[in-house]
């Protein structure tokens, strides 16, 4: 026997509303182990893998790759063996009855390892007499669901809209499969409504990239097995087909006679949805919600980048960026209003500094933390600041590296500008923004020279602090910058 269990999508982080859908890891009739990954989305910071709290075999997925979900609608069912009924065949011995981890994001840890992905196989035939269905189970019937299964030897029941019904594994014709109490049955044929096989699934990545459709393919591999080549093939075949076509109706307009007269007509723009990064509903409520204001100040930045150059020489390469964080963190010490998180109308200050920084990537800015930057030195800032920009860029991080910030460090610098009034990464109080450091005239020592000066700027919700307060911090952070040696007496 088996009960079916509804895994909906969970709260991926602060302020996310939904995820959009871009890879089922698994299929209708996978075994699944408790915490492994079914389903990659794509949410307004990242993207993540999910993992499925339960273990058994997957009987329906709502939802197809490039549907939008919000947090709390179903993602997918799952038939998890009771004490009663017995296992699914597969490859290794399934989850216990009933086991679930409740652990529903990665990055928060977990006790189970993560499992194979599996698919049911179909019971070997029997030589001497054909397959009979399996009796009817004397248990009372589990309740009505659109995913529930259907005892083995009933016909099976349509299926009701919205989840991608339950596909059989490839098989001989006629042969029945049976798992936890659901039958299935194998349409012969490699294009009927079966899966198609494919060696791999960056095959069917491919396909999906080029438009294809994979049951339309002939494979070259044993038993018609698709292989890349024979997707590289029809992408190509089809490239070409639709230059001939673009040639034979360019031949053609040449060809019409020219209209007497013509209306000129604006050509449509291209119309772009706001999702994912870009339509991060915290950006919209920051703006919405928080009095914010801005101060800024020019300052020579000449002996701080005199001090990096002295620290690379004697280890490992440390980031400007890593520096100017180890500098916010001793200022944050010193005026810890800032270092606080605004909820509700309540302001909370925060023990220890949890710093984000922005990051570009290829989706749009996406903000990493660093954990517990209070603690750690300028080398460990700059390692720890590297990897999760490496991970931002290939959109592995998890989303506890991408929430429960403190406090913002924003270096706009990069992109060649001198100053910038960012928008505060709700629900935190203020931003430090870093411009452009370039050569500028500048009084020295009581002398005109060329200096390489930076504009620092601090955005901070008034209802934390008044301007006092961000005077004094944004100051400080202006003597590190011009002379380094004032951290010294923080460190």
């Amino acid at each position: 026997m088996a009960e079916v269990r509804e895994f909906t999508l969970p709260d991926l982080g602060e302020g996310l509303t939904g995820a959009e859908i871009v890879r089922w890891l698994v299929e209708v009739g996978d075994v699944v182990a408790v915490d492994q990954p079914v389903v990659e989305v794509e949410t307004a910071k990242a993207m993540v893998d999910v993992p499925c709290p339960y273990g058994g075999v997957v009987t329906a997925r709502f939802g197809e790759e490039g549907t939008e979900l919000p947090v709390g609608a179903p993602l997918l069912t799952v038939a998890v063996p009771t004490a009663e009924g017995p296992p699914p065949r597969a490859e290794s011995p399934p989850p216990a009855a009933g086991e679930g981890s409740g652990n529903v994001l990665v990055g928060y840890g977990t006790s189970a390892p993560a499992g194979r992905r599996r698919r049911v196989r179909p019971a070997p035939p029997d030589p001497v007499s054909p397959a009979a269905p399996a009796p009817a189970s004397p248990a009372a019937p589990a309740p009505a669901s659109p995913a529930a299964p259907a005892p083995a030897g009933s016909p099976a029941p349509s299926p009701a809209p919205g989840p991608v019904a339950a596909r059989p594994a490839p098989s001989a014709p006629g042969l029945g499969q049976v798992a936890d109490g659901v039958a299935r049955s194998s349409a012969p044929g490699r294009h009927g409504d079966g899966p198609v096989p494919v060696i791999s699934p960056l095959v069917r990545r491919l396909a999906r990239e080029h438009g294809l459709d994979l049951s339309e393919l002939r494979g070259s591999g044993p038993d018609g097995l698709i292989l890349r080549g024979d997707v590289e093939q029809a992408a190509q075949a089809a490239q070409a087909a639709q230059v001939a076509q673009v040639a034979q109706v360019t031949e053609a307009a040449k060809a019409a006679p020219a209209p007497q007269a013509s209306a000129a007509r604006p050509a449509d723009g291209k119309r772009v949805v706001v999702r994912g990064v870009r339509g991060a509903e915290k950006l919209a409520r920051s703006r919405r919600e928080i009095p914010d204001a801005t101060c800024w100040v020019d300052a020579d930045a000449t002996e701080l980048l005199a001090a990096r150059a002295a620290m690379n020489t004697a280890g490992p390469k440390i980031s400007l960026l890593a520096v100017l964080a180890r500098i916010c963190t001793a200022a944050l010490a010193r005026h810890p209003e800032l270092n606080a998180t605004v909820s509700e109308g309540e302001i909370t200050r925060r023990a220890e500094i949890h710093l984000g920084f922005a990051a570009q990537t290829d989706r749009g800015l996406v903000v990493p933390v660093v954990r517990d930057a209070h603690a750690r030195d300028t080398a460990g800032l700059s390692a720890e600041m590297t990897r999760l920009t490496e991970a931002a860029r290939s959109g592995t991080l998890s989303p506890g590296e991408l929430t429960g910030g403190t406090f913002t460090l924003n270096n706009y610098g990069v992109f060649g500008v001198d100053g910038s009034t960012p928008i505060i990464n709700h629900p935190e109080a203020a931003m430090v923004g870093v411009g452009r450091i370039a050569a500028k005239p500048w009084v020295h020592q009581d002398q005109l020279a060329i200096r390489q000066v930076v504009q620092l700027s601090l955005t901070f919700d008034h209802r934390v602090c008044d301007g006092g307060t961000a005077g004094g911090f944004l100051r400080y952070v202006a003597d590190c910058v011009e002379h380094p040696a004032v951290l010294l007496r923080s460190l």
